[in-house]
Parts: structure tokens; C-alpha cells; sequence
């Protein structure tokens, strides 16, 4: 599928990807999440059942597979 960027001249890609979200005050990073990624740009799109696996993952109280240092830039 053709990039969705206003002249971006790139094709889709189907990947996995890292996907860090703030969640309630907090950072989580996913690791592993398929998606579809520009060629050219980058741009990232997500299919709707992986946001709600996502959502789902992130309500649930398991713990984590990896903690990981967050610095912060400020």
C-alpha cells in the first residue's frame, strides 16, 4: 500500500516494531508489535485488533518481561 505522507513516495512494509505509550503516568514499552511502516518515511500505521490487543495487554496486571532505565531529556 502506498504511503499515506503527502509526497512521500514510499510503499508499506509489514513489520515488528517497538511501541512506547504513557499509561497513566507511566511509560510501557512493547516490544514485538506488528505493524506497517513506510519504506521511505517511517510513518507507522497500526491495524485496529493490534491497538486492542495493545489496550488489553496494557490493563491487564502482569508483569513486565524486561524493566528497562528511562532517562529523561529535561
Amino acid at each position: 500500500m502506498k504511503c499515506s505522507i503527502e509526497g512521500c513516495p514510499g510503499e508499506y512494509e509489514d513489520r515488528q516494531i517497538v511501541h512506547t505509550v504513557h499509561y497513566y503516568g507511566q511509560v510501557r514499552v512493547i516490544d514485538h508489535v506488528p505493524a506497517e511502516v513506510c519504506s521511505v518515511c517511517g510513518d507507522v500505521l497500526l491495524r485496529p485488533e493490534t491497538v486492542r490487543q495493545i489496550e488489553s495487554l496494557l490493563r491487564t496486571a502482569i508483569r513486565p518481561a524486561r524493566m528497562v532505565p528511562l532517562y529523561d531529556y529535561a
